[in-house]
């Protein structure tokens, strides 16, 4: 239980060399790591067996039964917490997935953490135990404050911690010195109410966890497209002749996407993925819910084309294949779409030019790909009526990720796959409502028009500076101008990057205040002052004076449904997310108009507001009850574009340069296959062949062998951030693994560590979590003194 965090992080620069812990472990294995390839379809039999052996191993068969058959159903059913892939757009019963099944577990779990326990422990031996170890604890029971003379929580009434809360804003000589991050499980009312507040109180200072993944998704559809979404349904993905998905770990990520993609391979799309790796997902599958297959052992593949990108190098393969169409247009005029180019776009012969100016020598030395693979990828995309471009986080945590996205909308607009059945971009959302969080406002740059109509409806004055992203928060709180943080959900200490100096400016904070359902370790590293308040689950019954109440949430297509819990709640003493932003905000402001004890009572009232401010959720208490919940409207889908031409946009972008220098890395962050965002439910990596092992870095075979690092070895891994400090991980693992050279990668949070804070993009501001620039060399002997 009180096993140590494994790993030891260095960080070299002005404040000298510090330890810092780095948590991720899973529960303690007797048996040694060991890595060897995984041969089995994706999903099938091993799920199964993988989901039977969790059950078994937290107790519950018969709660984790009830909970598949109420997960992602309509009509009464709650939503999965986990990934963002929508719903069935038929009503699929059973639409669940291996890690859908453990996230909800681990919420229901009937283990507890009651004063009792803080009583025993002090937060400094906490902080030594691993993050499985704090999580395992079970659900928080009620409201606790950190008490710094003894070292420890004890409860506090939720009156007594909306007070303090209160007394803290209250005290700031200015609202920006406080800033509220937002994580992607907060539903759609809750959010709101959480801007609403945010903004009354004067601040735009509203973080949130998009700023580390898919903000560059955002910003280039807005400039593309003029909305920052994607424009694509799951119907679509049900109708394209061809499927391109890059950057994407569906298997572990996203494995509802694997139904969507063994019925395309079945009805003959083609399927072309494009990743460092080959993940699993990108070979075959056997889908659970198809009991015919499960019981043939009937494997549906998953793709007809692989192709093994250098990290950041997808740019160049998507103007690679602009490339080749461009010339085939010479020959061919069937093969770009004249008229959609002609009528509904901007830029394209200066698009034109950029690809006819860049070499086929060029394209190959930045993608890693031979001309030959560009010119099959090309071949597909040229041969399909109807195109669907996929990506995630593999694309948008570069410096350049902003280009590359909308790199991908003009291969799109080429031949007009925009505006019509089968076609569009859709980027793949990784959490179940972060898409929601900003369409309900969760925004620290928000239009004028929002804040217009914000102010209009809810008679306020909002603040209309723009606020701070992540990365600004982690930079101000070390530099004392943001005193306050707060968090509604996630687990911020681990999952920012340079995890030492957002440690550290989380504890120079005078308080820190962490909304949560279990222990982890951001309520270790805390301000002067500290709250942790526990709040209801998305599988427990919210009861409000009014009734059971049901959320809303926005999957990564923008459908909107309810989510209806089904679980009496772990304590008594919890409350709703909604319940403790509205105790937050009437504490903090007395005098506020703001309804807020009547949004609590009935969340109907809150909807009602929300439809009028939020575009597209008009009528929304009624819409939101139709059976399948609806989708908000995409002006670009139905070739409205809202942008300053009226038209989409091409993007003439110079090519980033992407291949490594000398004996340098790119690295990348991932999640392991057992692993749900900074939650470790094992140190196993099913998918990838790894066993009893996170503390390790995965490196193509020849750059192991140029460095003399014998499969298995230990290694230190050096980072050198823009600014020159370093950064060192010591006595990692080296495994080889097929990617191609000049490409690493290795686990989150752990190596979070070795991403400074300067390393962000300046098209995004996201972390360059795919892009670190790493040296890998044997570990020296260990000391034996």
């Amino acid at each position: 239980m009180t096993a140590p965090v494994s790993g030891k992080s260095t960080h070299d620069d002005e404040s000298g060399t510090a330890p810092t812990p780095l948590g991720g472990d899973g529960p303690a294995a007797a048996k040694p790591p060991s890595h060897r390839a995984y041969h089995h379809p994706a999903a099938g039999w091993g799920a199964a067996k993988s989901v039977t052996q969790f059950l078994l191993r937290e107790h519950a068969l018969l709660d984790g039964a009830r909970a598949i058959h109420r997960m992602n159903h309509e009509n009464g059913g709650f939503d999965c917490p986990g990934c963002a892939w929508p719903d069935d757009t038929k009503g699929l019963r059973l639409d669940i997935c291996e890690n859908g099944i453990k996230h909800v577990t681990w919420e229901m779990t009937s283990k507890r953490v009651t004063a009792e326990f803080f009583a025993q422990h002090t937060v400094t031996e906490l902080s030594r135990w691993s993050d499985f170890a704090l999580e395992d604890q079970g659900r928080l029971t009620e409201p606790l404050a950190y008490d710094a003379s003894s070292d420890r929580y004890r409860p506090i009434s939720w009156r007594g911690a909306f007070d303090l809360v209160g007394r803290e804003l209250r005290a700031l000589d200015s609202p920006n010195q406080a800033a509220f991050y937002t994580s992607g499980r907060l539903g759609n009312e809750a959010t709101f109410l959480y801007q609403l507040f945010a903004r009354e109180f004067g601040t735009n200072n509203l973080p949130d966890c998009s700023n580390m993944c898919h903000e560059a998704s955002g910003r280039a559809l807005q400039a593309a497209l003029g909305t920052g979404k994607g424009t694509a349904d799951l119907a679509d993905w049900q109708t394209a002749d061809a499927l391109f998905i890059m950057g994407v770990n569906a298997a572990s990520n996203a494995p509802r996407m694997l139904t969507a993609l063994a019925e395309a391979y079945r009805r003959g799309a083609q399927i072309v993925h494009v990743n460092p790796l080959v993940e699993a997902a990108a070979t075959r599958t056997i889908v659970p819910h198809e009991i015919g297959q499960m019981a043939l052992f009937k494997a549906t593949r998953t793709s007809t084309l692989n192709l093994q990108v250098r990290a950041g190098g997808d740019m160049a393969l998507m103007r690679g294949i602009a490339k080749a169409v461009l010339e085939e247009s010479r020959s061919n005029p069937k093969a770009l779409d004249h008229e959609f180019i002609a009528r509904y776009t901007h830029g394209f012969e200066e698009y034109r030019a950029v690809c006819e100016s860049t070499s086929w020598a060029e394209l190959e030395h930045q993608s890693g790909l031979s001309r030959a693979d560009i010119l099959k990828a090309a071949d597909v995309y040229s041969r399909s009526d109807r195109t669907l471009i996929s990506w995630c986080l593999g694309v948008t945590q570069h410096e350049h990720g902003v280009d590359a996205i909308r790199e991908i909308v003009n291969v799109l607009l080429l031949r007009g796959n925009l505006g019509r059945e089968g076609a569009g971009p859709s980027p793949v959302r990784g959490h179940s409502n972060v898409q929601g969080n900003r369409t309900c406002g969760i925004d620290h740059r928000p239009s004028p028009e929002f804040l217009d109509r914000l102010a209009d409806v809810c008679h306020i004055d909002p603040a209309r500076e723009h606020g701070m992203d992540t990365v600004d928060t982690i930079a101000a709180m070390n530099e004392d101008r943001v005193k306050v943080f707060v968090g509604m959900g996630g687990n911020f200490a681990l999952a920012a990057p340079d995890t030492e100096y957002t440690f550290r400016g989380l504890q120079r904070c005078a308080m820190t205040v962490h909304v949560s359902t279990k222990l982890n370790r951001s309520h270790l590293v805390h301000g002067r002052h500290a709250l942790i308040l526990p709040c209801l689950g998305r599988t427990e019954k919210d009861h409000q004076k009014r009734g059971v109440q049901a959320t809303s949430v926005e999957d990564s297509m923008s459908m909107v449904h309810l989510s209806v819990g089904m679980k009496k709640p772990a304590s008594p003493h919890l409350l709703s997310e909604p319940a403790i932003i509205a105790g937050i905000a009437r504490a903090t402001l007395p005098d506020s108009k703001t309804p807020w004890e009547s949004y609590i009572e009935d969340y109907d009232r809150i909807r009602d507001t929300m439809a009028q401010v939020l575009d597209g959720f008009e009528d929304f208490n009624r819409r939101v009850r139709l059976p399948l919940g609806f989708r908000i409207r995409q002006p670009a889908r139905e070739l409205v574009f809202l942008t300053p031409s009226g038209r989409a946009e091409f993007s003439s972008a110079p090519m980033p340069d992407a291949p490594p220098r000398d004996d340098v890395l790119i690295l990348q962050t991932m999640r392991s296959h057992d692993q749900w965002n900074t939650t470790i439910y094992s140190d196993n990596d099913r998918y990838r062949g790894i066993a009893n092992l996170r503390t390790l870095i995965l490196m193509n075979p020849d750059d192991m062998r140029s460095r003399r690092i014998k499969p298995g070895g230990p290694v230190d891994i050096v980072a050198t951030a823009r600014d020159g400090s370093r950064r060192t991980l010591e006595r990692y693992r080296a495994i080889d693994y097929d990617m191609p050279r000049g490409c690493a990668a290795g686990y989150m949070p752990e190596m979070n560590a070795l991403i400074a804070a300067s390393d962000y993009s300046t098209q995004s501001d996201q972390p360059l979590m795919k892009n670190i620039k790493v040296r890998v060399a044997p570990s020296p002997p260990p000391d034996p003194n």
